[in-house]
This record gives structure tokens, sequence and C-alpha cells, in this order.
């Protein structure tokens, strides 16, 4: 389990790379103009999102482990890092939706979830179907494991020193939120490394499966419909343009979105899914969380072609993946893979 395949290093800096770059800069955050801020994002992401896949490929684990610990990596970042879990001034998510525990929901609801895709799984992904030779083994030794580590803790005191406090200069989250983060990190991680039993590797089923465009389209409304129902744009206080209580509706249609996503998701996978449909549900997930991130995030017309720029160029990345990427049926492995 030690011995680091050929190629592991590269695979895992590419992954440091990618994470950031899926999770901030094609979202609109920060804008190109503004593109060296991501030299404070990259440790943290990239570092943390490399350790996951580590933990993961290491215990054999599969999807729902990369999911619980992307929770955790996003209750570390928001809740513990920048602390806009808990703010009632950081940027101003404290009047999308009533708090509850001291928590401001409506934000909490978009991002642990944002995270735990965008900023974990979607990257894993796209790194294993680029280096598919090394997508059920884990890239570093146990020597690059620790370092990962070490990088992920700088990466958060950096985010700490920088972003938290210039934005939010003075705010430090209770003590009791901070026991709480810190209990919400420790339960999904134990259960994605200890509960969970090793991924099985099961025969296709007969369960009929969408064409690979079709899952793509598919991944593009849920991307953007997720962050259009929960995250206020146009000029709107509250998410969907709603007032006052009336926020529990996109709430909870988001809630119920992500389940659907979820069960149609895990459905497909156990039928005759390719990596071709892989990389389309994600494709499609990046197509639509950047065509909200132009709508949304991007304040002037400036900024709008330049992020409708950046789409163009993803995409021209993921049909460029798409060519070294087969059409087949694929079985899943123990790390949640898929080999030919």
């Amino acid at each position: 389990m030690d011995d680091r395949p050929k190629g592991g290093r590269r695979a895992a800096l590419l992954l440091a790379v990618i994470t950031p770059l899926v999770a901030e800069l094609t979202l609109g955050n920060p804008p190109l103009s503004q593109i060296w801020l991501m030299l404070l994002w990259i440790p943290i992401y990239g570092a943390g999102t490399v350790l996951i896949r580590e933990l993961v490929r290491r215990r054999r684990g599969g999807w729902p482990s990369v999911l619980l610990l992307g929770l955790a990596y996003g209750i570390v970042e928001e809740g513990l890092v920048l602390q806009a879990l808990s703010s009632p001034t950081m940027y101003g998510v404290a009047g999308w939706a009533p708090r509850f525990l001291g928590l401001n929901t409506a934000y909490t609801e978009l991002n642990l979830p944002y995270h735990a895709v965008f900023s974990v799984a979607l990257p894993i992904l796209l790194t294993d179907l680029a280096v598919p030779s090394l997508r059920d083994r884990p890239y570093l030794k146990r020597t690059g494991l620790v370092v990962a580590g070490v990088v992920f803790v700088l990466g958060g005191l950096l985010l700490r020193l920088t972003v938290a406090t210039s934005i939010d200069p003075g705010y430090q989250a209770p003590v009791p939120v901070v026991a709480g983060c810190l209990v919400a990190v420790a339960l999904p991680a134990v259960v994605a490394l200890r509960v969970l039993p090793p991924a099985p590797s099961p025969a296709p089923t007969g369960v009929p499966v969408p064409g690979p465009w079709a899952v793509g389209g598919f991944g593009l409304v849920a991307g953007f419909g997720y962050l259009a129902l929960l995250f206020p744009f146009g000029g709107a206080s509250q998410p969907a343009f709603t007032h006052g209580a009336w926020v529990a509706v996109p709430m909870l249609a988001a809630a119920l979105l992500a389940v659907l996503t979820g069960w149609l998701v895990r459905r497909w996978t156990a039928g005759r899914w390719s990596d071709r449909h892989s990389l389309c549900l994600a494709g499609g997930a990046l197509v639509g969380h950047t065509a909200f991130g132009v709508v949304a995030n991007a304040a002037t017309l400036a900024g709008k072609v330049q992020l409708s720029a950046l789409g163009l160029v993803t995409v021209v990345l993921l049909a460029l993946l798409g060519r070294r990427t087969g059409t087949g049926s694929s079985t899943r492995t123990a790390a949640g893979g898929s080999t030919r």
C-alpha cells in the first residue's frame, strides 16, 4: 500500500490544481482579473482533496466515502476556517434565511453539498478519467500523505489569517459552534473510513441507463438548479426571490433536488454505466455551475464575458478528455472507479 505507482506524484499534482479551478475559478470566485487570489485557495483545496482521495483509496472505499469526507471538508473550510456558517456579517448570508442554532441555514445548505460535489468528488472523478491507469490506487506514499495533511492545515491557517480576517475582521465563532463543527467533521469521517465497508465490484444490472448526452443534460440542470434555488441573485435578498418564511420553499426544493439527483445517479451507475457517462455527468454539472456564475457572480459585462470564455475553455478541455474516454460499459471497482 505504501508503494507509490509510477506517475502518482504527477497525478496528485494534477488533482491539487484541478480542485480550486473547479470549485472557485469556474464559478467566478475570484474573477479572472484577480486570478492571483487562487494562490490562497490552492493549498487547502488541493491538499484537502488529495488527502481525501488517498484516505479513501487506502480504505478501498467508494463514492459514498468520498462524498462524506467532502462534506467534512466543507465544514472545516466554512465552519472552522472562514467561519461563514455562523458569522452574522460575512458575505451578508445571515439575511438569506432564518438562523438556527447559530448557523446561517441557507448558506449552510448551499455550501456543504457544494464542497462535497464540486470541491471533492468532481475533481477526483476528472483526475481518475484523465489518469485511468491509477484510478484505483493511491497516488502517494505514506510520506506524501503526511505532507498533504500538513499543507492542508497550513492552507487553512493561511485562509484564516488572510481571507477571513480581511472580510470579517474580529469575528470568532462561539465555542459551542466550534465544538459542534468539530463533531460534525468527525462523524462523517469515522463513518466514511471506519463504518462503511469497502466498495463491492458488482456486475452491471439490467437497470436502463440514459445516453451520455442525456446524463450530461441532467447534470447541467441539477447543477444550475441547486445553485439557483439557494443563492440569491439578480438583486434578490433571499433565495429564489422569496421573502420571510417563504424561503423554506426553495430550501426544501433544493433538498429534494439533491436527494433525487443522488438516487438517480446511484440507480444509473448500477446499470451499464461507462466512463463517457461519468464525463458527461461531470461536464454537465460544471457547465451548469459556470452558467450560474455568469448569471449571479459576474458583476460586470467584462466579467461575464471572461467567465463565459472560461466556460468555453472548460468545454474544449472536457471534449479533449472525451476523445480519450471509452464508451464501453464499465464495472465499479472497490475504489468507486471503473475498469474495462
